[in-house]
């Protein structure tokens, strides 16, 4: 398979009144056609900005010192606004987190979905209009015709869900990139939300940048994983290896706070102590304050770079967690 998608070394910060927020430190991963991505971590670990970084949507205070963000091969940080223009909702595509959010309050949802198919073809805004309603009806909502007339307002999260999907996948883009688009929906409304992203991958041979912090969603859609703290990926495997061996103290940690079906009389053990200050980071490896496995050359060594324990697993740790003590897959 050949890469879509290669982040390399990317550094992304963000000015306020108190100091640089460090978003980003040196971020990278690499997506091949036809697999899914699933990027975890808590919130607040640069999930999104690493989503709005490749589409080229960081707000003005942001400043990209390092990296590379190469789709095929065009790099997207220095890809020209007319070239980013033509790219986005063609070949690469986002699902925003918060869908009532990130639609037009003040238009009707026919237009907004049209607009996509009219600024990245010659069609006639007739066969725009049933191509919209055919995406509509594609993602299982009920009488397209009526929805198109409707304002987000007057709709359920679960649907404007579904119609933020439908605008990223009307034109069948070959990258998609998914911030949380369960987060917040019914059990029910999110495997059918997960079903449509395999059932794209399936059909296409799409990619898809998973962005969550659900591990069984992770364990039920990821081909490889990334796991993110602090604006830096601590560790990354294929996703099989991950949950049966993962190495990094934080991996770990997670992987204990989630209950076992298959272990029911397991203690279920919190991650103590919360994330670091983004502005101030310490030179060292960041989760030392919350790590049960830190040494001294932890706290007196910068942070660790990425080395491979096995092949294609990836950990940033100076005293990784035993294999044999992890939880089983």
């Amino acid at each position: 398979m050949s890469e879509i998608l290669k982040v390399e070394d990317l550094t992304v910060s963000f000015g306020t009144n108190a100091g640089r927020v460090k978003a980003l430190n040196r971020v990278n991963l690499t997506l091949e056609e036809g697999q899914v991505y699933c990027m975890v971590g808590e919130s607040g670990a640069g999930k999104s900005t690493l989503a709005l970084s490749i589409m080229g949507l960081l707000p003005q205070n942001t400043e990209v010192s390092d990296g590379r963000i190469m789709f095929r091969d065009i790099d997207l940080l220095r890809a020209s606004p007319e070239q980013m223009r033509d790219l986005r909702g063609r070949e690469i595509s986002l699902v925003f987190q918060d869908a009532q959010a990130a639609l037009n309050p003040i238009e009707a949802i026919g237009p907004q979905l049209e607009e996509v198919i009219l600024e990245h073809s010659d069609i006639s805004l007739r066969n725009a209009n049933r191509m919209a309603q055919d995406m509509l009806r594609e993602m299982g909502l009920p009488d397209p015709g009526r929805i198109m007339g409707q304002y987000p307002f007057a709709l359920s999260g679960g649907m404007c869900q579904r119609i933020m999907m439908a605008i990223a996948l009307v034109l069948r883009p070959k990258l998609l990139i998914a911030d949380e688009p369960t987060s917040g929906l019914d059990v029910t409304l999110q495997a059918e939300i997960l079903q449509r992203l395999r059932d794209l991958v399936k059909e296409q041979n799409a990619s898809i940048l998973l962005i969550t912090h659900d591990m069984g969603v992770v364990a039920s859609m990821a081909n490889k994983v990334g796991v993110i703290y602090a604006g830096n990926v601590v560790e990354s495997a294929d996703v099989v290896p991950l949950f049966r061996r993962s190495q990094h103290p934080y991996t770990w940690s997670l992987l204990q706070a989630l209950p076992r079906l298959d272990d029911p009389g397991r203690r279920i053990e919190p991650l103590p102590g919360s994330p670091p200050d983004m502005i101030n980071l310490p030179e060292e490896c960041p989760f030392v304050p919350r790590c049960f496995k830190a040494r001294a050359e932890c706290r007196d060594k910068p942070k660790p770079e990425s080395i491979e324990v096995e092949e294609g697993h990836f950990v940033a740790c100076y005293n990784p967690v035993i294999p044999e003590d992890t939880p089983a897959g």
